[in-house]
């Protein structure tokens, strides 16, 4: 019995911690969201050799607060700045002409949507209002804390 019990437990600790992630979705994803539901976006802009934007993932978008927070309130985008994906937002259409998929986990070019958003560092967070302005920009590592704060 004591066994069922510590099972049953086990099983339902995982789903909280499962229900408590982020909810990322594509930039397409979002702008499509945003129209039904008129909330800002938030974007993790990230490279995959990055450093501190892995430390974003694994403490601040991993805290339960912190992502149920983003969730509420967000239509939470995760965008690779040197990726391959192709981005329409407004009336244009972003591209990476620099992208080398030899070179998909290393540095490679950068996006043009990155450019648009005018990164200057990773990781960076871009609030985008409803009026598709970029409303917010959050450069550098940030502890659950101190995200929810400037958010």
């Amino acid at each position: 019995m004591k066994k069922i019990f510590f099972f049953f437990l086990i099983t339902l600790v995982s789903l909280a911690v499962q229900a408590q992630e982020v909810k990322w979705m594509t930039m397409n994803e979002a702008i499509q969201a945003q129209k039904k539901n008129k909330k800002p976006i938030f974007i993790d802009v990230y490279t995959v050799w990055c450093g501190p934007c892995k430390l974003l993932d694994s403490k601040t978008f991993s805290d339960p607060e912190t992502s149920k927070f983003i969730n509420e309130n967000y239509n939470p985008v995760k965008f690779n700045a040197e990726g391959n994906e192709e981005v329409t937002f407004g009336k244009m259409t972003y591209k990476n002409s620099g992208y080398k998929e030899e070179r998909k986990k290393s540095r490679n070019g950068m996006h043009e949507f990155a450019s648009y958003l005018k990164v200057q560092g990773y990781p960076a967070m871009v609030i985008i209002n409803n009026n598709q302005k970029v409303e917010k920009t959050i450069l550098g590592f940030r502890t659950p804390e101190q995200l929810r704060a400037e958010l």
